[in-house]
């Protein structure tokens, strides 16, 4: 385990339960009826009611912005600087944020928010709904540098939804590679696109080549999977299923949210 990702979440396995911010300003989805403001409410009453159902961690996310952007507007990310500076004051957990699917706007939120952790695509290459795709991890840890965030924690997701790897090797490979070459604090594992469960047989490929690097399942843990889940990976990243019917783009069903943490309290 790495000091950051330990400084950042404690030596028991995390739950880093998502925000999913409402579209922003100039997405094709945003909804200029209810504006920013809209955007700061309902964000607020996931951040309440996750709080309040015990999550290790929140994280910021603009899952809306469909269809996504490999170099995000600058307008994104000075709104989702903008709704997350408006509830700081509110937030009693680590959170971190996560703007599709751009490093280095990425970085530069966490920068401006005072986040804890950032998670993001880093590593590979990848022929994606976004085209080709090809990040830069050398470029997005040496901007992390120079914004003063040496202790801002990376989690590097190496299976990058919507997308397939033009990287020929096994995924435990890539994921070897990644922390050989880009020393990440954590590596996640996702499925094929957001809401939708990681193999098992990946997560257990994954921690395999890494015992001593902290791997999350990143997308699909359900509230009868998460036990199963945490006896292999070391962390999971929930949305979708703290959701009002489990539906990805709905607001954060409180009891939903209890049930599932009084879960992941029994298993861990």
């Amino acid at each position: 385990m790495t000091d950051a990702f330990r400084r950042v979440f404690g030596s028991a396995k995390p739950v880093i339960a998502m925000i999913h911010l409402g579209a922003l300003p100039g997405a094709p989805l945003y909804d200029e009826s209810r504006g920013v403001e809209g955007l700061i409410e309902g964000a607020r009453a996931d951040l309440e009611a996750l709080q309040a159902a015990g999550v290790d961690a929140v994280m910021f996310g603009n899952e809306n912005d469909r269809p996504y952007e490999l170099k995000v507007d600058t307008a994104s990310t000075a709104t989702m600087a903008y709704v997350v500076g408006r509830l700081r004051p509110e937030i009693a957990l680590p959170f971190g944020v996560n703007v599709l699917w751009d490093p280095m706007a990425t970085v530069a939120l966490a920068a401006a928010t005072g986040a804890a952790f950032v998670r993001e695509i880093f590593t590979g290459t990848y022929a994606s709904d976004m085209g080709v795709w090809a990040p830069d991890a050398g470029e997005a840890m040496r901007y992390r540098n120079r914004l003063g965030r040496r202790d801002l924690a990376m989690l590097y997701n190496v299976s990058a939804e919507f997308a397939d790897s033009l990287d020929g090797r096994p995924l435990s490979d890539r994921a070897r590679s990644a922390v050989f070459s880009s020393i990440p604090d954590a590596v996640l594992v996702s499925g094929q696109i957001t809401g939708e469960a990681a193999r098992m047989e990946d997560l257990e490929a994954v921690k395999r080549v890494l015992p001593a690097t902290p791997v999350l399942a990143n997308t699909g843990v359900k509230h009868d999977t998460v036990a199963e889940v945490l006896r292999i990976a070391d962390g999971c990243v929930v949305g979708s299923a703290l959701k009002v019917d489990g539906h990805t783009w709905n607001a954060v069903d409180p009891e939903r949210a209890k049930d599932f943490m009084a879960r992941v309290k029994a298993a861990r």
